[in-house]
Parts: C-alpha cells; sequence; structure tokens
C-alpha cells in the first residue's frame, strides 16, 4: 500500500482507470461510481537495482548526482531466479519517473555492473511497486486543489476488490465510437468515406466543406458526452493521425484528451518475423485519461472484446491501452515480471540463461514437439473427441515445469522427465507454475458458470475465458521463446515429453477398452467404438485423469464427423482438417476454405451456406440426401458470379505481404499487387494485410493479373474462370469425401445451369 503524505481530507469510491507520468510522480485517473473522471496526483520513486564490485556500487550515488538525477540508494538483497541465491544489490529510487531511464541508461553504461528491474515501462513498475494494479476498485483518501478542483494529492488507496477475485464489477464507462461510414478497406489503401460518430445511441456524419467545420464537430461530441472509451475502426493507422493533420490546418486543436496539456502518447509502426511469419503491427495513438482503442488493431479486443481485454489487464497489470495493442505473449510475459517483483526476484535485463550443449543424438530425442497422428480419411459417425484441458499449462503447474526448476542443482535425485532425462525441483515452487495457477482456475471457473448462465451474463464469461484461453497458449510458447525474460528451451521441452508421454497412456489405455483412436491432436483424441455414447466416453475420460493425473473431458460425440485429404497426396489425412456436427447440434470446422483469411468473401460465404445445409443433417444417410441442394447452392453462387452480380469486395483476395514492394523480385499475385499500391503512393510495410482482384490469372504482363481493391475504378474486371475454379474447390472440400470429384462437380452445375436457363 502506499505511504503518502496526508493532504487534507476528501475520499472517493471508483476504478483505477489509467496512470501515466506526470511532473515527479503518476497521474492516476478514478472513474467514480457516479461515472465521473476524476484525476489524482501520485508520488512514484521507480525503483531499479545493480548488481556487481562494491567499489562500483559506492560510487554510484555520486555519479548519479552528476548528471543531475535525484535518487536515494540503499543496499539490500533480492533473489537470482536460477539459483535461488540472495544477491546483494543497490537498490537506486528515481524520484522522479521522467528521469528513469537517463539513470538505467547510466548505470548500463558502467563495465561492470548489472542492471536489474530496469526495462519496465513506468506504469508497470508504478503497479508492481505499489500493489494497485488496473480497474481495481478502491476508497481513495486525499486532498482538492485550491478553488475545489480535482484531487491533486492522495494520502491512501484502500482496495474494495483483489485482481485475483472471480466476480468483480466493472467501471459504468462511456464509449464513442469514430469510424469511416460504411465498411471500406483500410482506408490507407483507398476507398476514403465520411467519418461517423456514434455514442449513446446517437449516430452523427462528420462532414462540412471545412476542416475547421468538421474538427469542431467532433469537438462538440468529446465536450458534450465526455467518454471514457473512444472506440476506433483503423484510428491508430488512419483516422486520428489523418484528424490531427486536418486540426493543425485548421488551427483548431482537437480535445483527445482529458489532461489537456498532454499530447497523444504515439508508437511507431514496425514489423517483426516470428515462427516464420511477417508481423505488422500498426502504430499507436494512446490518449491520456482516456482510452483509444482500435479495433483493427488489437488482437486480445478482436479475440475476446472489452471484457477479456480488462480481465487481462487486471491479471498483467498494464495500462488497458498499452495492452490492447501488445501481443498474449506479452501479456503472459508481464504477470511473470510482476509476480517476480512482488516475490522480490530479481528481474535480468537481458535473457541470461543459454541452451544447455547437447549431442546431435539428445538434440534428436530431446527436441520434439506434441505428439500426432495421421487421422484415418473418411467419414465417421459415433466418433468422441476427448481434450485434455490446457494441456501445456496443466503440465507446467502440475509437474512445477520452470526455467529455474529443471535440471536444479538442490535436487540430483530428483524424478526424471520422460524421453529426455531431465529433473525438476522438489523444493521450489516454480515462478510460472506460480503465474499459471490462477489462470487454470480462473478459466475453469469461468467456462463453468457460461455454461449456468445466459444473456449478457454469459457473453462475459465467454469473453473473459477466451482471453485466459489465449494467455494459457501463450505461455508454453514463451518457455522456449530464444528473447524470453524466463525462458529456457530445456523447460520447454520438459513440457512436451510429458504431453506425449500422457497421450500414449490415454491412447493405450482407450485401445484397452476396445477404442479405435482414429486421429490424435497434441491434446487432443478422436475415438470409435461401435455402440458407445455419452456414458460410455464420460467413463473412458475418468479413467484417463486417474491414469495421467490430468484434467480431461468429453469435448462431444459426433452425429458424424469428415476428416479430410490431402490435395497433393489425396490419400494422406491432414491432422488439423476436418468437419462435423456434434449430437447436440453445435458444429466443428477446422482447415477448410472458410476458416482462411485468404480466400475471397463470396467463396467464404457459399461454403458456409453449403455447410449449412449439411450441418442440417443428424446421420450419414440424410447427408447424402441433401447433396443436391448442396448442388444446388454451388450451382447458384456461380451462376451469379458469371453474370456479373458479385461485387468487387466479395472477390477481393486478402493476404499478407513478407517485403517492401520494392523488394519483390517475382511476379506472384501479391508482388503485383504491392508494387501497383506502392506506385500510387500508399506507403505499405512488410507484414500489412492488403486486398485484391484477380482480373486475369494468365495474362502475359504482370500488371493485368491483378488489381488492388482500392484502385478498382468502375469499369473493373475480374478473371471469371479462375473464380469459378475457386467455388468448385470450396465444394470439392464438402463433397469431395462422398465421392464428387471436381470433374463431377462441373458437369452437375453445369446441368442446373443448362436447366434453369
Amino acid at each position: 500500500m502506499l505511504a503518502i503524505p496526508r493532504q487534507g481530507e476528501m475520499v472517493l469510491t471508483g476504478w483505477l482507470f489509467d496512470a501515466y507520468p506526470a511532473g515527479d510522480g503518476m497521474a492516476v485517473w478514478l472513474i467514480g461510481e457516479d461515472g465521473r473522471p476524476h484525476r489524482l496526483t501520485v508520488p512514484f520513486a521507480p525503483i531499479f537495482y545493480a548488481a556487481g564490485p562494491e567499489r562500483l556500487l559506492v560510487r554510484l550515488p555520486a555519479h548519479l548526482a552528476t548528471l543531475g538525477i535525484a535518487a536515494e540508494t540503499t543496499m539490500t538483497a533480492r533473489e537470482e531466479l536460477f539459483s535461488g541465491a540472495t544477491l546483494p544489490v543497490l537498490q537506486i529510487a528515481v524520484r522522479s519517473p521522467r528521469a528513469f531511464p537517463a539513470a538505467v541508461r547510466s548505470v548500463a553504461r558502467i563495465s561492470g555492473l548489472s542492471p536489474f528491474d530496469c526495462d519496465l515501462g513506468i506504469p508497470q513498475l508504478f503497479f508492481a511497486q505499489t500493489g494497485l494494479y488496473p480497474l481495481g476498485r478502491y476508497l481513495v483518501e486525499g486532498g482538492p486543489a485550491a478553488g475545489g478542483g480535482p484531487v491533486v494529492g492522495v494520502r491512501d488507496f484502500q482496495p474494495l476488490d483483489a485482481p485475483e477475485d472471480l466476480e468483480y464489477a466493472l467501471p459504468p464507462l462511456v464509449a464513442m465510437r469514430l469510424r469511416l461510414d460504411g465498411d471500406p478497406i483500410n482506408p490507407a489503401h483507398g476507398h476514403r468515406t465520411e467519418i461517423e460518430a456514434s455514442v449513446n445511441g446517437e449516430t452523427v456524419v462528420l462532414c462540412g466543406d471545412r476542416s475547421e467545420d468538421l474538427i469542431g464537430s467532433l469537438n462538440r461530441l468529446l465536450e458534450r458526452y465526455d467518454p471514457d472509451v473512444l472506440l476506433t475502426e483503423w484510428g491508430d493507422a488512419f483516422l486520428l493521425p489523418r484528424l490531427q493533420t486536418l486540426a493543425a490546418r485548421a488551427g483548431v486543436p482537437l480535445r483527445w484528451n482529458r489532461e489537456r496539456h498532454q499530447g497523444i502518447h504515439a508508437r511507431r509502426a514496425r514489423s517483426y518475423v516470428t515462427y516464420g511469419q511477417t508481423i505488422f503491427t500498426a502504430g499507436a495513438q494512446m490518449l491520456c485519461g482516456r482510452w483509444h482503442l482500435d479495433l483493427r488493431n488489437s488482437f486480445i479486443y478482436r479475440e475476446s472484446e472489452l471484457a477479456g481485454l480488462m480481465e487481462i489487464a487486471r491479471l498483467a497489470c498494464l495500462p488497458v491501452q498499452y495492452l490492447a495493442r501488445t501481443s498474449i505473449g506479452t501479456a503472459i510475459s508481464a504477470m511473470q515480471l510482476h509476480r517476480a517483483i512482488r516475490r522480490g526476484v530479481l528481474i535480468p535485463w537481458h535473457k541470461s540463461e543459454p541452451e544447455g550443449f547437447k549431442s546431435a543424438g539428445e538434440l534428436l530425442l530431446t527436441d520434439k514437439g506434441g505428439l500426432t497422428y495421421q487421422p484415418v480419411v473418411g467419414v465417421f459417425e459415433g466418433v468422441g473427441e476427448m481434450d485434455f484441458a490446457s494441456m501445456y499449462p496443466t503440465i507446467m503447474e502440475r509437474f512445477n515445469v520452470s526455467p529455474e526448476t529443471v535440471n536444479c542443482a538442490c535436487c540430483p535425485d530428483a524424478p526424471r522427465v520422460p524421453e529426455t532425462g531431465a529433473r525438476l525441483c522438489q523444493r521450489r515452487r516454480g515462478l510460472l507454475p506460480e503465474v499459471l495457477e490462477p489462470l487454470l482456475r480462473r478459466r475453469a471457473y469461468y467456462k463453468r458458470r457460461k455454461q449456468e448462465t445466459s444473456g449478457a451474463a454469459r457473453a462475459l464469461y465467454q469473453q473473459r475465458q477466451t482471453a485466459l484461453k489465449w494467455c494459457l497458449v501463450c505461455s508454453f510458447g514463451f518457455l522456449g521463446y530464444r528473447n524470453a525474460r524466463f525462458g529456457r528451451i530445456e523447460a520447454h521441452e520438459a513440457t512436451t515429453a510429458f504431453s506425449r508421454e500422457m497421450l500414449l497412456r490415454a491412447k493405450d489405455l482407450a485401445e484397452s477398452r476396445g477404442y479405435r483412436m482414429l486421429h490424435a491432436l497434441v491434446d487432443s483424441m478422436w475415438l470409435h467404438r461401435p455402440g458407445a455414447g455419452h456414458a460410455d466416453y464420460d467413463a473412458l475420460a475418468l479413467a484417463i485423469e486417474h491414469e495421467t493425473g490430468l484434467p480431461i473431458s468429453v469435448e462431444g460425440v459426433y452425429d458424424w464427423i469428415a476428416f479430410l485429404p490431402s490435395r497433393t497426396h489425396p490419400g494422406l489425412g491432414v491432422p488439423n482438417r476436418y468437419l462435423g456436427r456434434f449430437d447436440d447440434g453445435t458444429t466443428k470446422v477446422r482447415g477448410i476454405e472458410m476458416r482462411r483469411s485468404d480466400v475471397p468473401a463470396i467463396v467464404e460465404h457459399t461454403q458456409q451456406r453449403m455447410l449449412d445445409v449439411l450441418f442440417g443433417a443428424t446421420t450419414l444417410a440424410e447427408v447424402r440426401r441433401r447433396i443436391p441442394r448442396v448442388l444446388d447452392i454451388l450451382a447458384e453462387a456461380v451462376a451469379r458470379l458469371r453474370g456479373g452480380e458479385v461485387g468487387a469486395a466479395d472477390l477481393a483476395v486478402t493476404t499478407t505481404i513478407s517485403r517492401a514492394p520494392g523488394d519483390y523480385r517475382s511476379n506472384a499475385a501479391v508482388a503485383v499487387a504491392a508494387r501497383q499500391m506502392a506506385r500510387a503512393g500508399v506507403r505499405l510495410h512488410p507484414g500489412e494485410r492488403i486486398q485484391y482482384v484477380i482480373t486475369d490469372a494468365d495474362a502475359r504482363l504482370p500488371d493485368d493479373r491483378v488489381r488492388p481493391l482500392g484502385l478498382m475504378g468502375p469499369d473493373w474486371s475480374c478473371d471469371l474462370d479462375y473464380y469459378t475454379d475457386q467455388l468448385m474447390r470450396a465444394a470439392e472440400t464438402l463433397l469431395g469425401p462422398l465421392g464428387f470429384s471436381l470433374a463431377r462437380l462441373e458437369q452437375e452445375v453445369q446441368f442446373r445451369m443448362q436447366a434453369g436457363g
């Protein structure tokens, strides 16, 4: 809890909404129970540590003073994670948060010194070192500004809830939504329209012949409603920078921030490569005292909406605006860092634990992933799907797998990990299991509550558990990530070794009871036994859980399921390519065209309509009886396409560029489209998604083959044969296992079109 001098008497109750450096402390915004915002000023001296020879440490205070950096220093001791040893360090409390980066840089330049806890964001350090957390509910005592202004000094924060609470209240937030009228593509790529603002059920189109009229209209809306949250589409990449330019041109400042003298905190766009993929992150435009969330620039919001975003903000102790623009990996890493600081564990500036030496034979034995069985191609009835619940995180939590617990020095006789032979510490609880245990418990609770509720409550629990699912998924990946602060490949290998062992045990037990395994994928199994029903699969799940010690559940029993073949090797199954209907009417689809982001909308929508017909059948016999209706849908789509009834947006292919347009040397469709956009003045970054229409796939000149969607004119055209073929292949995916080849589909469609024409 904060120790802050008394400055008068004022009491507020509300939620911690925002925090950022201001002056010699932190500006903290509280949303009161009445929905009104309050700005607080909290003194804060961020702390970092330095380890090294005593002769260097004793000179540090004078060194910082010569640089004009005010800091309080004292010798203390902290735990070194990997060894568990207590390390003497110099604690450096920088009096002004704004001087913190300079203080860290000055210490880092001194040869022989190692800084710790030094490269975290100031708000992240603020939450970790004070024990406060975003969206926590507090009773705040403080003193008012002269003249009855907002609270400027805080005496105490008294928590009214805790981050570990499973049920908690959230602040009443007013949201304003800004978007371009209609449903355009990325406006930076073309097709710009008027700006539409929506708040409290009111929608206004912001327009005007002069820039000052548009800016004035927006300012009046901000003043009238004082929204807590600004939701935008393309706000980071286009809307806010564009409006800022118009405001500067008109000489009328935009009132984005509640704190008027603060500007927009901008962050540059960047491209990076991870797991072989080029990723682009648009530059951030973040506000003070008000959130700006770009729906097109937030993975967490896109997957779990606002409730999921706020759930993770409470647990990761990261400001909501920052969290919205980070990866899930950053969120799980923040949880580890927060736990380390609260536990007194030193956080190294750079990853300090290299991979241990392995011979070629040891590498072949240990460097494996999860176990995957090749599925049996075909369509089956009465198949049960069984899933280990959050298998990798559960293994890490149950078996104490953490970077510092693998091959520890204190437990030479500890039990060995299957295959790898590694040892796991029996004395210390690992940092990562400490982080994962509450996440696993929370997700299990939210999943249960989702089943017990309906309406808005059900949606809330669904959003929260989805956000936690992604955190748990990424927790394993970060074990082996080369830049992870607490990553270690041996912990990654131990986790996958346990997973392979447990899946094999489950397979053996199932087969001993007469089940045939049709498919297995890391943490899931598809089993079949003639006549087996829910009670049989539930009994098997209990037996497997007893055998492995890991929770496993029956995802469902399929009325029918199709494991689809590879296009290049038709006799072989593809692990993550299947579709089926459960006996409760729900469905599951993986790896087909409608699940891919680069498929034109006409193909996606047509395949979805065909699937809806097939999924209405409860037996394979009924599936076959529905095939004529599926063929009618296919023929209708082809007829609409060839009749010119499909718009360009429904034909657009969406794909990601892997390099700058000028760096492409091939004439692939994506390269040609990227170069056309660059010539038109569109600035593209590696990892950015672009949209284009195939105009003539076989044209001799590359520029005749495609046209970017944003550059399409009124006399546009498309390659009808190309899109017809895409529709046919989408139908073959569904009907191929039932005996329909491409040639047969073409005959069926031609017959129907002739009969209808």
